[in-house]
C-alpha cells in the first residue's frame, strides 16, 4: 500500500510538472479568443448573381472558404476562425489583428488575373464616346488611363504555380510569377505569336501593366510591375498564390473589438475567478476542516490541469470559457 502511494504521488507530481511546462509562459502558450484578445469579426456574403449557371452555389462558397483560409494563413494571423454560415455566408474571426483595412481588402479581393491583348489598331477616342467594337472592351489602369483591349482572355490566374515579391535594381518591389507546365506552354505560345504587341496584365478589371512583347518568353515566368509599396506587393502575392475567389464576396458585417475591451474582459474574468476561488477555499476550510483543505487542493490541481490541457491542445480561451472555469 505504501509503495502504491509513492507511485501515485510521483504520478501526480509528474502531471503537475507537465501542466506547468505546458502553460509557461502563459502569455505565449494559452491562445485567447476574439472577445479577450480583441480583433475583427467579419461576415461575408457571396454575390451569386455573378455565378455561371453551370456552377453550384454551395460548391462555389466552399471553394471560396478554402481560398479565404489560404489567404489568412499566408497573412500570418494566429488562431483565426473561419466558418460557413448558411448557404452563402462565411464568418471570419481574426484575433489580435492590427491592420483592419488590409485584412478586409485581402480577404474580399476576387483576385481574378487575366492576360489580354491591347488593340493598338482600335480607336480609343471613339470607344470612349460609346463606339466600342463588339470584340473589344475598355479597362483602366490604377492612374485612370483607359486602354482598348481585346475581350478574349489569353491566360488566367489558374495557370499560376507560384508568386513572390522581388526587388528590381532600383529597390522597387514587383511580383514575380511562375506558371505551371500548361501555363508556361501557353505563355510561350502567346508571346511568340504576338511579338511587337502589348499584353495587358489585369487584376480584378484593373490594368496593372501593359508591356510590349519583344520576344518569345519561355521558362514559364512573368512579372507584374506597378510602382507598388512593399505591403501592396505582398498583398498581391498572397491573393495570386492563394487563387481567385469563384464569386465576389461582399462584407455585410464588420465588427471591431478593441484590445482594451479584451484586456478589460480578462481582468474582470480573472478577478471573478480569484474572488470565487478564495470564497470556496475559505468556506471549505471552515466548514469541512481538513477534508475541506484536501478538496481545495484538488480544486487547485483541477484548475492547473485544465489550463495545461488548454495549452497542450492549443485550444482557444474565450470569455464563456472563463465563466465555465469559474463554475467548475
Amino acid at each position: 500500500m505504501y509503495r502504491y502511494s509513492n507511485w501515485l504521488m510521483l504520478f501526480i507530481l509528474g502531471l503537475i510538472a507537465l501542466a506547468i511546462w505546458a502553460i509557461y509562459p502563459p502569455g505565449e502558450k494559452i491562445h485567447l479568443g476574439l472577445d479577450l484578445k480583441g480583433g475583427m469579426h467579419l461576415v461575408l456574403e457571396a454575390d451569386t448573381s455573378k455565378l455561371p449557371p453551370e456552377e453550384n452555389v454551395k460548391d462555389a462558397v466552399a471553394m471560396g472558404l478554402e481560398v479565404i483560409r489560404n489567404r489568412i494563413d499566408q497573412f500570418g494571423v494566429r488562431e483565426p476562425t473561419i466558418t460557413r454560415q448558411g448557404d452563402t455566408r462565411i464568418v471570419v474571426d481574426l484575433p489580435g489583428i492590427k491592420n483592419r483595412q488590409s485584412a478586409v481588402d485581402l480577404i474580399g479581393k476576387t483576385a481574378l488575373l487575366e492576360f489580354k491583348l491591347v488593340d493598338e489598331a482600335g480607336d480609343i477616342n471613339k470607344a470612349l464616346k460609346g463606339e466600342v467594337p463588339p470584340d473589344n472592351e475598355i479597362l483602366y489602369n490604377s492612374q485612370g488611363t483607359p486602354y482598348l483591349l481585346k475581350k478574349d482572355t489569353l491566360l488566367s490566374g489558374r495557370a499560376i504555380k507560384d508568386a513572390r515579391v522581388e526587388m528590381d535594381q532600383w529597390g522597387q518591389p514587383y511580383v514575380a510569377l511562375d506558371f505551371n507546365a500548361e501555363g508556361a506552354d501557353k505563355f510561350s505560345e502567346i508571346t511568340g505569336k504576338h511579338i511587337g504587341e502589348r499584353l495587358a496584365i489585369i487584376l480584378d478589371n484593373v490594368i496593372k501593366s501593359a508591356p510590349v512583347i519583344k520576344t518569345r518568353i519561355t521558362g514559364g515566368k512573368a512579372v507584374i510591375e506597378g510602382n507598388f509599396a512593399i505591403d501592396e506587393a505582398n498583398e498581391l502575392r498572397i491573393v495570386l498564390k492563394s487563387g481567385a475567389l469563384p464569386v465576389p464576396f461582399t462584407p455585410i458585417q464588420n465588427t471591431w473589438i478593441g484590445p482594451s475591451l479584451g484586456r478589460d474582459s480578462i481582468r474582470k474574468g480573472l478577478l471573478s475567478g480569484i474572488i470565487g476561488m478564495i470564497c470556496v477555499i475559505v468556506f471549505m476550510g471552515i466548514y469541512y476542516k481538513k477534508a475541506g483543505l484536501i478538496a481545495d487542493s484538488a480544486l487547485l490541481l483541477n484548475l492547473l490541469f485544465l489550463l495545461g490541457a488548454l495549452a497542450a491542445l492549443k485550444a482557444t480561451l474565450t470569455l464563456p470559457g472563463i465563466a465555465g472555469i469559474i463554475l467548475t
